[in-house]
């Protein structure tokens, strides 16, 4: 390639690109505008009229930004994603609206973190709880609960003929020495 000369190779993947954009952008969410409510949330209303709302804290990047560094939120031109650029945070548009407010790792402290809730509710559910006795203890299979025999297990799992013949063919000295 010389002097910005496309290869018709080249030319073919961008063409390629271009259609499979232009698919996702007819089936994928996408936002035409987005703001700050100034209090605590961020707003998006997609292409299909619905409006969506995001506590700012869940959001990666954001959860410690102050009220005006909020309200820098542009729409990307395509809709598929927002941005601030003085935060340096761009959040995609269809993981917002499936509930993926960041990375992996971003994800899972939100579920840590959730789980340390409290409520009212919670807190009562936990008292009846340990006024019944608490969680209830693991406990170990009673004698009498039919548990297989070690050649029940062998022959449903088809071993046992292989156990039967490892055992004839030992000499009686390496049966005498494991004695």
């Amino acid at each position: 390639m010389l002097n910005n000369e496309i290869t018709v190779e080249l030319q073919a993947v961008i063409d390629k690109s271009r259609e499979v954009g232009a698919q996702l952008a007819e089936t994928e969410p996408r936002a035409v505008r987005s703001w700050f409510d100034g209090v605590d949330k961020i707003f998006i209303e997609l292409k299909s009229g619905i409006v969506m709302g995001f506590p700012y804290h869940c959001l990666q990047g954001l959860e410690s930004a102050t009220s005006e560094q909020l309200a820098e939120v542009e729409t990307t031109p395509s809709g598929y994603g927002l941005h601030w650029e003085g935060l340096d945070v761009d959040l995609a548009v269809p993981q917002l609206v499936t509930g993926i407010f960041g990375s992996k790792a971003w994800m899972v402290e939100l579920g840590r973190q959730g789980g340390r809730s409290t409520s009212v509710a919670k807190a009562q559910a936990a008292r009846d709880n340990g006024k019944r006795g608490g969680r209830p203890r693991k406990t170990l299979p009673s004698p009498e609960s039919e548990v297989p025999d070690l050649r029940d297990l062998r022959r449903i799992a088809g071993t046992e003929e292989v156990a039967q013949t490892r055992q004839k063919k030992q000499a009686p000295e390496e049966l005498k020495g494991q004695k």
